[in-house]
């Protein structure tokens, strides 16, 4: 089967939007040929920020059986709404990413097409995918779900197990030998290395496409922690940097924050195995799931998330982390204290981290819900 994914960001932009594209056109390729449209490898008639209009899709996609359109995608939206006007093949799938708000006034009229033409676009689809229905539920898109619900599937996005996971996890139950010279290292690092600080962890792109990740948030947060021994690591990259920086040096916390820029899949898993906690705190509907909650959750990390509608199913709040306000800062950092007083058993929590991972975001369950989809 021949399959069109269209995406409005990819590899290398750092995004959970064009990773979690990739991610999908990579378990799709295991039983399909998938090509992948971009701004990056189709040359696009206009592009403002990540809007771009494709327009060469209006010939290219009819040799294609299916149409994977990764929504929102302003510009180009409008051109797969017009080829279908005209096509009955090839059959349109949806995949529904997120709400758009908070857009600058320019951006705001250049999405004015593709929201005038959202609702006959959705009908146009055989089917919409969705990582959360208690996201669409609470979605631009409610009133679609709530008119055609059997339209929707959800599948939530993956992580691949064996590249994200706890560290020293392959060692061999039946070693005695490698098992006690890991409980001797992890001691000397706990005792002598460690000691009583917190690794508190934050990954997202730092650019303005990416302003409601929270990162404000979550510095003001750490600025009232007080004598509290902790080490705040802000691993992503972008045109927000220095902001944050500037920010992080006026709250006097440039001992406690380090900001390391954009991780390589090498650097972002140790990161997330010295972690302590993940703390994603988001602050509206422009995040939908967080899936580096999952990596993190993979690797044997607790999580800390906004509680927002699809977020707050990624995991059991008290359980395998922590769920906090939107936007607050008092009660990020009333979380903070009470996670680090240890009352909680950071270490079990750890354990139902990567239990969870196993259970719901193995790559092989996603595969499965592709394989029935396509069927």
């Amino acid at each position: 089967m021949k399959i069109a994914s269209i995406v409005c960001a990819f590899p290398p932009y750092a995004g959970g939007m064009g990773n979690s594209a990739d991610r999908i056109s990579q378990i799709l390729r295991t039983e399909h040929e998938v090509i992948d449209f971009t701004p990056y490898n189709t040359k696009p008639w206009l592009k403002y920020g990540h809007g771009s209009v494709l327009g060469s899709l209006l010939w290219r996609l009819k040799s294609f059986d299916y149409i994977y359109l990764h929504y929102p995608y302003f510009g180009t939206a409008e051109i797969v709404w017009l080829f279908k006007i005209f096509h009955k093949k090839p059959k349109l799938i949806i995949h529904y990413h997120m709400d758009v708000v908070g857009l600058n006034p320019l951006a705001k009229i250049l999405s004015l097409p593709s929201r005038f033409i959202r609702a006959s676009l959705l009908k146009q689809a055989e089917l919409i995918v969705t990582a959360s229905l208690d996201y669409v539920k609470h979605s631009q898109i409610k009133d679609g779900y709530g008119a055609h619900p059997e339209k929707f599937r959800e599948i939530p996005f993956s992580v691949d197990l064996d590249k994200f996971r706890p560290s020293g996890m392959k060692t061999p139950a039946n070693n005695i030998l490698l098992a006690k010279a890991k409980e001797i290292v992890n001691f000397v690092s706990a005792k002598f290395i460690k000691k009583d600080r917190f690794d508190l962890l934050f990954v997202g792109a730092l650019d303005t496409a990416h302003y409601f990740k929270g990162v404000d948030v979550l510095l003001r947060a750490a600025a009232g922690l007080g004598g509290l021994n902790f080490e705040l690591t802000i691993a992503g990259e972008g045109d927000k940097r220095p902001e944050y920086e500037a920010l992080a040096l006026r709250l006097n916390l440039n001992k406690k924050v380090r900001f390391v820029g954009k991780l390589s899949e090498t650097e972002l898993v140790r990161a997330y195995q010295k972690a302590d906690l993940l703390i994603l705190p988001s602050i509206n509907g422009n995040e939908a799931f967080g899936i580096v909650l999952i990596e993190a959750l993979a690797c044997g990390a607790p999580v800390m998330a906004s509680n927002l509608p699809g977020v707050r199913q990624v995991f059991n709040d008290g359980e395998e982390g922590l769920l906090i306000e939107p936007g607050s800062v008092f009660d990020l950092e009333q979380k903070l204290r009470l996670f680090m007083s240890d009352k909680l058993r950071p270490g079990e929590m750890a354990e139902k981290a990567r239990a969870l991972a196993e259970k719901k975001y193995g790559d092989n369950l996603m595969k499965t819900k592709f394989r029935e989809l396509f069927k």
